[in-house]
């Protein structure tokens, strides 16, 4: 403190000094001396220390409805690199619709299979003699349960077991639908402890969707009856699907992400990262990713399916397999397999069953399926990084398959010719081996590439990529001339309008330098795939 004496000269005069306040001098009337105290600041507070990325579990599971029908078990916490979280773990059976809420520090849990709803059979049941179920624990039904599972944004769930799996079955509904922000993430045990590596697959089971779409290849009834029905691959006890609905309305799915899936359920039988039986058109399936599955990417068994934005990185099987009698429109796909592995990019048909219908129905427009090395799988299973057989109407819209180490497209077909799998394509791009192409049974070789057509119909089978990123157009992509695929839905029970020639400038391949957003933010990277996602893959989100 510096203590300053000086006089002060007041700014009153002594005329009027009666007229100055109290406060103004030591000594109304005199000159006094006055001592004023100056006060040197003080220096500020340190900043406060920065806000830790690392999670700290949640002190409890939320309370889902009021009453006990349905109850997270607290399981504890888990930790990993992002942190510990509180282990939150569902029934085996949501019985009521509830919501799992975005909570920091929670992660929701299956330990083992999980049914949203039982099974409300082949029709809508409304009255009359009751029924079993087939969902266990579900016992016998005169009405559809009508359940829906909501999962809020940015909710992570997680398998504790491999043979943990999420079954929404018929009558029932989930509605996990995230943003571009905060994605929802189903994925492994393995994954949140930080133990996972870009080659890890196969660590539970995946997400099945079940509806009451026409279907082929009966497990039980017939088509010439129309009874079909077909039983879940790789489900132990039943999870059946089909029905006569092909607008049927499994739910919504959107910005969700589907990691490590694909474990065996039982003998020579695998679920994917999404499965989908006889959902119908009112289904919701958009900004999807299937990441590292050791089965297919996504797997779609009857019905009828619309899809846009799509991305399968790493499958260990197909990127893409629709069959027995599925009825298909996708729009914007990225089909991304890791180096030296998978089968095939896709794998359309109906397991051999050409007479059955519906036939096996794919169109897809705007997509790139990119096998840049050729595996063990691919060599021995589908050799093709494309195979189109047994009952199935293909047609391909603006896109590229590159796959300069194999075959590009192998082609099967019955000896009757008006049953045989058929291709059609428009503004597609080859790069393969040499060879170019397969045929079996009425296809040969050059049969197969008579049916794809180069130099035709903007179709080039001599192409060489320019790609930049991985899978972003590059000039020679650019250049190809696209053709207009707004009139694909006619005749697949999707409604009209769904396949667009946007944005402008409107290009093949699925992402393009206009058109490069719709895949970034929700995905996950990988050193093979990086998508601009938010996080890696083999890390939690911490948004």
């Amino acid at each position: 403190m510096n203590t300053i004496k000086r006089t002060i000269v007041l700014g009153c005069g002594l005329s009027i000094l009666t007229g100055c306040g109290a406060d103004d001098v030591a000594s109304p009337g005199t000159t006094g001396d006055v001592n004023v105290v100056i006060t040197t600041p003080a220096p500020p507070p340190p900043p406060p220390p920065p806000t830790s990325t690392v999670v700290t579990p949640a002190g409890a599971c939320p309370t889902l409805t009021n009453d006990a029908s349905v109850v997270l078990t607290d399981r504890g916490t888990i930790s990993g690199p992002t942190g510990g979280y509180r282990i939150c773990e569902l029934p085996s059976l949501v019985s009521r619709s509830v919501t799992l809420p975005r909570i920091t520090g929670v992660l929701y849990a299956m330990n083992g299979r999980v049914d949203v709803g039982c099974d409300g059979g082949f029709s809508a049941p409304t009255s009359g003699a009751p029924f079993a179920s087939t969902t266990v624990g579900c016992g016998t039904l005169t009405a559809d349960t009508n359940v829906t599972l909501t999962i809020e944004p940015g909710v992570v769930l997680y398998a504790r077991t491999g043979q943990s799996w999420l079954a929404v079955n018929r009558g029932n509904k989930i509605n996990a639908v995230g943003t571009a922000n905060a994605p929802i993430v189903f994925t492994s045990q393995d994954n949140v402890a930080g133990l996972n590596t870009d080659s890890s697959i196969g660590q539970w089971g995946g997400v099945v969707l079940l509806g009451r779409g026409r279907v082929s290849d009966c497990s039980v009834g017939t088509v010439a009856a129309g009874t079909c029905e077909r039983d879940t691959e790789g489900a132990i006890n039943l999870a059946r699907f089909g029905g006569a609905d092909d607008a049927y309305n499994a739910g919504s799915m959107r910005y969700v992400q589907i990691r490590y899936s694909g474990f065996v359920l039982s003998a020579n039988a695998e679920l994917q990262a999404i499965t989908t039986g006889a959902v119908g058109s009112g289904t919701t399936l958009e900004y999807i990713q299937s990441h590292n599955s050791s089965d297919d990417g996504g797997e779609f068994f009857g019905g009828v399916v619309k899809m846009k934005y799509y991305v399968a990185t790493g499958a260990d099987d197909d990127s893409l397999d629709v069959d027995t009698g599925a009825r298909m429109s996708l729009q914007y796909a990225l089909l991304l397999q890791r180096p030296g592995q998978g089968d095939a990019l896709m794998e359309i048909d109906s397991n051999g069953r050409e007479t059955d219908t519906p036939r096996t129905n794919l169109k897809v427009a705007n997509f790139l399926a990119l096998q840049p090395q050729t595996s063990s799988n691919s060599e021995s299973n589908d050799k093709a990084s494309t195979l189109f057989r047994g009952n199935a109407d293909v047609t391909l819209y603006n896109g590229a398959i590159i796959t300069p180490n194999n075959e590009c497209i192998r082609l099967t077909g019955a000896a009757d010719a008006s049953v045989r799998t058929t291709l059609a394509a428009r503004s597609v791009v080859l790069q393969c081996n040499s060879a170019k192409y397969i045929g079996d049974g009425s296809y040969d070789a050059a049969s197969v590439a008579a049916a794809f057509g180069s130099g035709a119909n903007n179709n080039n089978d001599a192409f060489t990529n320019t790609l930049t990123m991985t899978f972003v157009n590059g000039a020679n992509e650019n250049a190809v001339v696209p053709t207009d695929p707004t009139g694909l839905a006619t005749g697949t029970a999707i409604p009209a309008g769904f396949f667009t020639a946007s944005p402008s400038p409107y290009r093949i391949g699925a992402a393009w330098a206009e058109n490069s957003s719709w895949y970034k933010g929700w995905t996950c990277n990988s050193s093979y795939a990086p998508l601009g996602g938010g996080s890696a893959c083999t890390s939690l989100p911490t948004n």
